[in-house]
């Protein structure tokens, strides 16, 4: 595990401090976007059951409670909690911990280094998930996830140069083949596709990458289609929109940004989407 200095979320953390049984019955709401069962005893004793790698020191009872708590870390924004106790957990915590590492590297950590290694040690335990549990999406989705922020962070040519589009890609298809309905995965591979044919051009991504400006248009429709009023699709969206299209969908995106902005936050990931939206609006 990379040890990195964990910056504090930057907002009030009480509106999204889901105690006790307050996470179950948000979670359904929270979770819309990348389909993550809730982790219950009972759905880490079936894992445990159909993958004996995720068997760790603790029994099912034990290691749900821990599950939860470093979910809970994760919505109120306590990130390097939510990375510690997601990773404690082995691969079984990965989806914790690789959410809140992707979401912290994002928004909260200004170093470049810092950043890339903060990725790259989500992409390893990610496939560490895979290799156990080769039925779970988000195995698959925040693999891609944090192969795509990577890949940004280092430039989308250089990544692609690199093979991790490809590896991104077959992530992204993987999760959607596990959980059709997952927003946040149809989403990345529309911002996939917009990337790509953006920095190379329409015909050589579309013969090399498969990547084409109306696949990307259709996944940013479907993701809004399945998480109506989020951030995070809007956001997505109108940063597809102006690499593909440029000046002529300037005033969409604007528009987009606007409604992010106002979408209300359920959890600090949501809050630091609108909070990003609001920037670039008033920018």
């Amino acid at each position: 595990m990379v040890t990195v200095k964990w910056n504090p979320f930057p907002h009030d953390a009480k509106p999204y401090s889901y105690d006790g049984a307050k996470l179950k019955a948000a979670w359904r709401e929270l979770h819309r976007g990348d389909c993550e069962p809730f982790p219950d005893a009972d759905f880490v004793a079936d894992a445990f059951a159909r993958h004996p790698r995720l068997v760790g020191e603790r029994d099912a009872e034990a290691t749900a409670e821990a599950l939860q708590s470093a979910w809970r870390a994760y919505h109120r924004g306590d990130f390097g909690a939510a990375v510690a106790e997601g990773t404690a957990l082995g691969p079984i915590g990965a989806n914790a911990a690789n959410k809140a590492a992707c979401i912290y590297a994002t928004y909260l950590e200004p170093g470049a280094d810092r950043k890339r290694d903060i990725l790259l040690a989500a992409a390893e335990r990610a496939e560490a998930l895979q290799a156990a549990a080769p039925d779970f999406p988000n195995a698959f989705y925040f693999h891609a996830l944090a192969l795509g922020r990577y890949s940004q962070e280092i430039s989308i040519v250089k990544a692609l140069a690199e093979g991790l589009g490809g590896r991104l890609h077959a992530s992204l298809d993987k999760a959607i083949a596990l959980a059709p309905m997952h927003a946040e995965a149809h989403l990345a591979l529309g911002a996939y596709n917009a990337e790509v044919v953006s920095k190379i051009g329409g015909t050589l991504a579309k013969l090399t990458y498969g990547a084409t400006k109306e696949e990307a248009v259709r996944r940013f429709t479907l993701a809004r289609k399945l998480i109506p009023d989020s951030a995070v699709a809007r956001i997505e969206e109108a940063n597809g929109l102006v690499l593909l299209f440029g000046k002529s969908k300037l005033a969409e995106a604007e528009e987009l940004y606007r409604e992010a902005a106002q979408c209300a936050p359920a959890d600090a990931m949501q809050k630091l989407d609108a909070e990003h939206a609001r920037e670039e609006a008033e920018g």
